[in-house]
């Protein structure tokens, strides 16, 4: 393998041109395909084998209903001043709050406060817990929307209402992190080599790499019905590996 890795690269600094110009076509190539994909709808997390999948695929054969790993949503209300949440008008609107939550989409259930002795011992304060059928990551934005609305609805009535819970939570999005972290990495490598040579060839092919990999994931999520959080990990063992193989190769036969 250590010759057929030596010969490899004898020739790859040989035809270093063609070398690189392979690896821009490669790398237009797959920035094409990924441009022109269909966005990935897939957002769901398994790993077959794993006791804790065989777990959730138990819990889903059993009690299909319910959603062993589903989204919950916590929907907290607040009396007026000098009020109860017992109050005939309060309750009103918490039980059309409730009604309007149940009628949503990808929900599986949701606990009426009255009824699952949800409510404080002054009376003051009420919450319904809301229950859906799939994960916070696969949750379509138009039911977190829907969440939203509805309390807002009651904010309307003269409630103070907050909503938590993982219902709510943020696909993660590439940006500003990983730039700011290639940033750091750039200025750690220039201190170390002394050369913005040296210290931008690590960079470079770890860019290059992460590129071609990020964008032919991109390119074949729809039709490999990978998740979206799969470019986010690529990019991250990219860059982390394609810099610490290029640093260890640039020390070694600096």
């Amino acid at each position: 393998m250590a010759t057929f890795l030596y010969k490899l690269g004898r020739l790859a600094f040989r035809r270093r041109h063609f070398v690189a110009l392979i690896w821009v076509a490669l790398l237009t190539l797959a920035g094409v395909g990924a441009a022109s994909a269909p966005p990935a709808g897939n957002s769901s997390f398994s790993i077959p084998g794993t006791e804790a999948q065989k777990a959730f695929d138990l819990l889903e054969q059993r009690f299909p209903g319910a959603s062993a790993d589903g989204a919950t949503a916590r929907v907290v209300f607040k009396a007026p001043s000098g009020e109860k949440m017992t109050d005939a008008g309060n309750k009103a609107t918490v039980q059309k709050t409730v009604d309007e939550l149940a009628d949503g989409s990808e929900v599986a259930s949701v606990a009426d406060p009255y009824t699952g002795n949800a409510v404080s011992k002054d009376g003051t304060i009420a919450y319904a817990s809301v229950k859906y059928d799939v994960s916070g990551m696969e949750l379509e934005e138009s039911t977190k929307d829907a969440l939203e609305d509805a309390a807002q609805q009651a904010r309307d009535a003269g409630l103070t209402v907050e909503v938590g819970g993982d219902a709510l939570q943020a696909v993660p999005e590439t940006g500003a992190t990983e730039v700011i972290g290639i940033a750091v990495a750039a200025v750690v490598l220039v201190i170390t080599f002394g050369s913005l040579v040296a210290a931008g060839l690590p960079l470079l092919t770890a860019l290059i790499g992460v590129g071609i990999g990020v964008s032919s994931i991109t390119a074949l999520a729809s039709a490999l019905e990978l998740g979206s959080t799969t470019s986010i990990l690529a990019m991250m063992i990219g860059l982390a590996v394609g810099i610490d193989y290029a640093l260890f190769i640039v020390s070694r036969y600096r």
